[in-house]
């Protein structure tokens, strides 16, 4: 079975290389309106999480804001397929990083650094994306996917692009060895932890948070400088990121700080224009 969902996934990835974006997009259309429409795609958890967040808003704002984010999650999964046939220069003419110069004191200094990002604007081609302008040796760490053959096939795929790519399960191991390296372990920390146990709890949307501990874990334990990664959509297909600096010393801050630093500067972003982030993972359901 795994097989066979694996070769259709690549006969997809082929059909899609020859669509061009203006067709593309209207097929993003389409799936749209099923997901909202038809298949109602977890519609009920967006809108809910919409709801908790922006308690100040009357339903019609609410159910606005929803058709908005499944139109972008539709061009999310269109853009992510077309992706993997993309070349180098069509990606990075549609995904540029700005004011990346923040990054350049610590590659000179062959300081290493951790950078924390989340689940806003196209964090599909980031991962492809970001290795090619970073100076720093990107290590990724991510979630592997349960189909072995499509997750061995995304591997290669984003590694070609000058991404390391780490699975969750190796992160210790990946800093240990990785030590002498001037390397960025990107982290994407805006998902929900698997338990509460080394969860740090943060103010965030009108919520208690639970929030991942990795990224603040390591940058603590080997004194790495922290960065922020965040996205803005430009428009349809084109996107730019910059890096900013979260904290320049780990060893002088409390538990729990870099975290909710992180948290409130994207929930800054989020507010600004909701519908560019994840609402269809259930972001709390630690604290429900």
């Amino acid at each position: 079975m795994q097989l066979a969902t694996y070769l259709l996934f690549r006969c997809f990835i082929a059909l899609i290389a020859f669509v061009p974006f203006v067709v593309l997009y209207k097929i993003a259309d389409l799936l749209y309106y099923v997901f909202f429409y038809v298949l109602k795609y977890r519609k009920n958890i967006v809108l809910n999480n919409l709801r908790h967040s922006f308690p100040e808003k009357k339903e019609a704002e609410i159910q606005e804001l929803a058709k908005k984010f499944y139109q972008h999650f539709a061009d999310i999964m269109v853009e992510g397929i077309k992706g993997f046939s993309m070349s180098k220069a069509e990606l990075l003419k549609r995904y540029k990083g700005v004011e990346l110069s923040v990054l350049d004191k610590y590659f000179e200094q062959q300081q290493p650094i951790v950078a924390m990002g989340g689940h806003y604007g196209n964090w599909e081609w980031g991962v492809m994306c970001v290795g090619l302008q970073f100076r720093h040796k990107a290590i990724g760490i991510y979630k592997r996917v349960a189909n072995r053959y499509i997750d061995a096939y995304l591997r290669r795929s984003r590694e070609q692009f000058n991404m390391n790519l780490v699975h969750l399960r190796e992160t210790k191991q990946a800093f240990e060895q990785e030590k002498n390296e001037t390397a960025a372990y990107i982290m994407m920390s805006d998902q929900s932890p698997r338990s509460v146990r080394q969860a740090h709890w943060v103010d965030f949307l009108n919520r208690r948070t639970a929030c991942l501990h990795g990224a603040e874990k390591y940058a603590r334990q080997y004194n790495y400088p922290v960065v922020m990664y965040t996205v803005q959509r430009v428009r349809r297909g084109y996107y730019t990121f910059k890096v900013r600096e979260l904290c320049t010393d780990s060893s002088t801050v409390t538990e729990g700080e870099i975290t909710a630093l992180f948290m409130q500067e994207l929930e800054k972003i989020i507010v600004a224009q909701p519908e560019y982030w994840l609402w269809s993972h259930k972001r709390w359901k630690l604290g429900e």
